[in-house]
């Protein structure tokens, strides 16, 4: 990690610099150090990560907006939470706090016959909260303004003075969905700021509880999709497999969601010859059921059409926006962090393609299919044997700062810590749900309005992720 500090009148320079130079952007976010703000960004090149701080007592800098357009959403954040002007960042919208008229946060609609729909945040179903305004002219949705962070939990303050190998929980609970991504990434920062490196045990069982947490999503996802569609016999099919995943993550680890499986410093998980045996099994009988369900999907026509040229988006587009994870490859973005994870045991993984990355509902459906594919095969690889108990060993000295890139089933999620001696100064998550949610607004674009849960159900993103 590559950790440099940029004068505020060079801060454009500074990242206009590192793109060029082929870094991409990962986040950015406000932090408090001593009495002087700073910002912080995060780029990433391969496996290496570039953070650039830049100190303004006066929280003012010029905005990275027309550079970087995935910078939107983190700059609106460091306004709303953290005080910080951005001129250049026109119209600065409010982002978290709601406490504003709807125009404020709402792009203006203007000619004949167009009018809004509001939907939510309050929903008809088992949902997190949150609000979609929907600019629509007959059925046809010209733009959509999409309003999250409604019960935000401050898990980022909450952590600040704890222990960092307790903090882990905060950090954990950011999603119950993405759970272990979100405990892996925390727990690699808190490593490399402090110097230590994952054993193969320890990257070998962080790798399985992470391909483990794919696997239930990306079946959920499969079954939410054919819900959007109306394809009750997919929904049922995929639902009952995601139950029998999730069975499995209780029967190895004690918990549905995977919760406390994942430590600092080093692994608890052990599974003996017994319990490995017991799982290849249940995995070999859930393999042939989601192939054989995958091939009756594949012949059900009136589900197969639904979802041809429905929320498209462009792989320019996905690129602009910062798209990460399936949404980013089914638009033929080949970008996966597995790909450079050497704390992890991804050694040789090649992300996934669809047959043809048309970038719309139909190739994200198929893209988590194949996924599934390399998942099984990663989960046989890594119980081909028993597991035991293992801890970190120390590396190069660690400064207090970490950062650390992990694969979630939605995409890549940052996670970056600072520590005071042994306990958290700050943590900050940016997760895939996060850069991929503008993503959705855009790809709700220029559909009828009825196609919008179908749409919004093949991204699957996580509502609690921004509620952090």
């Amino acid at each position: 990690m590559i950790h440099r500090p940029v004068a505020a009148d060079g801060w454009r320079a500074a990242v206009g610099e590192a793109l060029a130079e082929g870094w991409r952007f990962a986040g950015l976010h406000a932090t408090r150090e001593d009495a002087t703000p700073a910002l912080l960004t995060v780029l990433t090149r391969g496996s290496d990560a570039l953070v650039l701080r830049c100190r303004a007592p006066e929280r003012r800098v010029a905005s990275l907006v027309d550079l970087v357009p995935a910078a939107a959403w983190d700059e609106r954040e460091a306004h709303d939470l953290h005080g910080w002007s951005l001129p250049g960042h026109d119209p600065l919208r409010p982002l978290v706090d709601h406490d504003v008229p709807a125009d404020a946060w709402t792009a203006p609609l203007v000619g004949r016959d167009a009018y809004r729909v509001a939907v939510g945040p309050i929903h008809a179903g088992v949902i997190e909260s949150g609000h979609f305004r929907f600019a629509v002219v007959g059925e046809r949705v010209l733009h959509i303004d999409v309003r999250l962070f409604h019960k935000h939990r401050g898990l980022e303050a909450a952590a600040e003075g704890h222990r960092h190998t307790e903090a882990i929980r905060y950090a954990q609970r950011a999603c119950a969905a993405d759970a272990v991504t979100n405990a892996v990434a925390y727990a690699q920062a808190c490593e490399a700021a402090t110097g230590l490196v994952a054993v193969p045990a320890v990257a070998r069982a962080r790798t399985l509880l992470l391909e483990l947490e794919r696997l239930y999503n990306h079946v959920n996802d499969i079954s939410a999709i054919c819900a959007g569609v109306g394809f009750a016999a997919g929904t049922m099919l995929f639902t009952a497999l995601k139950e029998r995943a999730q069975r499995l993550n209780a029967a190895l680890t004690g918990h549905r969601f995977l919760f406390d499986a994942v430590q600092v410093g080093g692994s608890r998980l052990e599974l003996d010859a017994q319990a490995v045996g017991a799982a290849r099994a249940e995995l070999d009988a859930l393999r042939a059921e989601v192939a054989r369900g995958r091939r009756e999907l594949a012949f059900a026509g009136s589900l197969q059409e639904r979802m041809v040229g429905i929320g498209r988006v462009s792989a320019g587009e996905v690129v602009m926006l910062g798209g990460v994870g399936p949404s980013a490859r089914a638009a033929g973005v080949a970008i996966d962090a597995r790909t450079a994870s050497p704390q992890l045991a991804y050694d040789g993984f090649a992300p996934a393609a669809p047959t043809v990355p048309t970038g719309d509902v139909a190739a994200r459906f198929e893209l988590r299919g194949i996924e599934l594919g390399a998942t099984f095969e990663l989960l046989d690889r890594l119980l081909d044997a028993p597991l035991a108990p293992a801890a970190c060993v120390g590396g190069a000295a660690g400064d207090g700062l970490g950062v650390a890139v992990v694969e979630s089933p939605r995409g890549q999620s940052l996670c970056v810590v600072e520590l005071d001696g042994d306990r958290v100064g700050r943590l900050h998550l940016r997760t895939g749900s996060y850069a991929n949610w503008p993503l959705v607004a855009l790809a709700g674009r220029d559909a009828l309005l009825p196609d919008f849960p179908l749409v919004n159900k093949s991204f699957e993103l996580c509502y609690a992720c921004v509620d952090r």
